[in-house]
């Protein structure tokens, strides 16, 4: 009898090559991969793409809860141990974070938080952000051989080359400036290079994304005069517009206003999940207009709307953010240490491989589109933003004067929110 040759790329698993050739009729040729399990294969080409291009997370809150639990004493925080083993962190549903679950996940970036909660408006917002980015510097300057503080798109590909993890600085919620472009300017020297423009209270100058609630009532409609200067004023610094936490009639005209990329550092798609912090179809398809781009957050409440969701809900707005704005124009932005809710599969800063390995499951993706989600789109946004910096000093614009009366800055009614800060 005559032995039937397999064809081209098939393997017998599990079966001798006689026990196929005498039972040719009746044994199934099975199909598998020359490289091993799909998954493992799949996590290969993962960990080769972040090899050669930077892993960039937008926000992560780590910062605040170094405030909450330790008051800011960097002395017992032993950020290279494993915090899961560690009290306080071990017990507490808010912490997803530290560098060896970062080191497991690749991440070779991160956009730390320079936080101040709504009830800070008015009062301390400025000092407590300022104690925030001194924590984030401080912790940075503990581990010199496994963090950098970075500042520019160049800075963070070249850390990564160097292994480090590059730390930038993001001022969450715009009531952080105190009404004020100097305090604006004054962040931007000390490493902030986005500002989310409010948090989950509107500012005198620009409405939250609590207004378009139903019931709730917009409290400027969008921007005022004076937001509209915040982003022409950070343009000319070339710090990141973040529009993550704002209305829509904000969003509309931070878009109109700005003449560089925007950023949502950690929302998700409306279309799927309408809560108010994620972004609706019509804003994506701007955002594709504008360069800018959409880093997606993996608060259940945002992915699914409840409070349970799977790595595959937020394949789900991934993939949605990519069919309207484009392959270009999304990121990723998890909100680690900010939520006290996670999806399954996506437990902590480890999980990330797995996200984009899930990804490489469909035709869809190739290993170029992970690369750009992965960092690319975001280091090509901060370029632009820094080019637009560059060519408005060409033109000598200078740094904006500002008149505000104390009735614009206090003669106002904000709202409250108690919850998740992500």
């Amino acid at each position: 009898m005559k032995s039937r040759k397999l064809p081209k790329g098939f393997v017998l698993c599990g079966l001798n090559c006689l026990t196929f050739i005498y039972f040719p009729l009746v044994l199934p040729i099975l199909k598998c991969s020359a490289s091993g399990d799909d998954f493992d294969y799949r996590m290969e080409r993962v960990r080769n793409v972040l090899k050669e291009v930077p892993l960039i997370d937008g926000h992560n809150d780590l910062p605040w809860n170094i405030r909450k639990f330790l008051k800011n004493q960097l002395k017992d925080f032993h950020f290279g141990g494993d915090l899961r083993e560690l009290a306080p962190w071990s017990t507490s549903a808010w912490s997803h974070t530290d560098l060896r679950r970062l080191k497991e996940g690749m991440v070779s970036a991160q956009f730390w938080s320079a936080y101040a909660p709504c009830s800070s408006q008015h009062l301390d917002a400025v000092q407590l952000t300022l104690e925030q980015i001194d924590l984030i510097r401080r912790l940075v300057q503990l581990y010199p051989h496994h963090m950098a503080l970075v500042t520019t798109a160049t800075g963070i590909e070249q850390t990564h080359r160097t292994g480090k993890i590059a730390s930038l600085i993001g001022v969450e919620g715009g009531h952080a400036i105190g009404t004020s472009l100097s305090v604006l300017r004054m962040f931007y020297q000390l490493g902030a290079r986005y500002l989310t423009l409010t948090h989950t209270c509107n500012t005198p100058w620009a409405d939250c994304c609590k207004v378009d609630e139903p019931g709730k009532y917009p409290h400027i409609g969008g921007l005022s005069t004076f937001g509209k200067l915040v982003v022409k004023e950070m343009n000319r610094l070339g710090m990141i517009v973040d529009l993550s936490h704002v209305s829509v009639p904000t969003m509309l005209d931070a878009l109109a206003a700005s003449r560089a990329p925007l950023i949502f550092s950690h929302s998700s798609a409306h279309a799927i999940c309408n809560s108010s912090r994620n972004v609706p179809d019509h804003v994506l398809q701007r955002i594709a207009i504008n360069g800018g781009l959409v880093m997606v957050a993996f608060y259940p409440h945002f992915v699914s709307c409840s409070g349970q969701a799977t790595l595959r809900d937020v394949v789900a707005h991934i993939n949605h953010i990519r069919e309207v704005a484009g392959i270009d124009h999304v990121g990723i932005g998890a909100g680690y240490d900010g939520v006290n809710l996670v999806p399954k599969g996506l437990e902590d800063v480890s999980k990330y491989p797995h996200l984009f390995a899930t990804l490489l499951e469909s035709d869809k993706w190739s290993e170029e589109d992970i690369a750009k989600l992965a960092g690319k789109n975001l280091i090509r946004v901060f370029k632009e933003v820094e080019a637009v910096r560059d060519q408005l000093e060409l033109l000598r614009v200078q740094p904006i004067d500002q008149s505000i009366s104390p009735e614009d800055i206090m003669g106002r009614s904000y709202c409250r929110y108690q919850g998740p800060r992500t």
